[in-house]
């Protein structure tokens, strides 16, 4: 049985990899935390949205690596139309409830596991 953190990851990389609109706005919470090679921040489900029809990417799960109950980083080899072969990035996951609250992407595993060590002991001291 999957637990929630790995449904809800899921459910944003299928939404992302089907480019459905709607079910990725519904994927992520309001706001998302977003970080990528064009910035950082919170944005809303639709601009979420919005960035998965522009972007045309593809992130397809390589190697999962739980961090704690609500922080998963996820290796993925991501194409973009016009991609000649996929390029392996890592993504830090946040789940809050049912939703990814945070996608951070990071050009590799070990860049993505140490932020997302980092989330976790922030997390723990507040």
């Amino acid at each position: 049985m999957e637990s929630a953190l790995e449904e809800a990851i899921g459910e944003w990389h299928a939404s992302v990899n089907d480019s459905d609109l709607e079910r990725a706005a519904k994927a992520v919470s309001d706001p998302i935390v977003v970080l990528g090679p064009k910035g950082a921040g919170p944005i809303t489900p639709e601009q979420f949205a919005e960035w998965v029809e522009r972007s045309g990417i593809k992130m397809m799960p390589r190697s999962w690596h739980p961090v704690s109950e609500r922080l998963m980083v996820v290796e993925e080899d991501a194409t973009w139309p016009g991609s000649e072969a996929p390029t392996r990035v890592a993504t830090v996951f946040r789940v809050t409830g049912e939703k990814v609250s945070a996608a951070l992407r990071l050009p590799d595993l070990k860049s993505a596991l140490e932020l997302a060590y980092i989330c976790r002991e922030m997390a723990a001291t507040e």
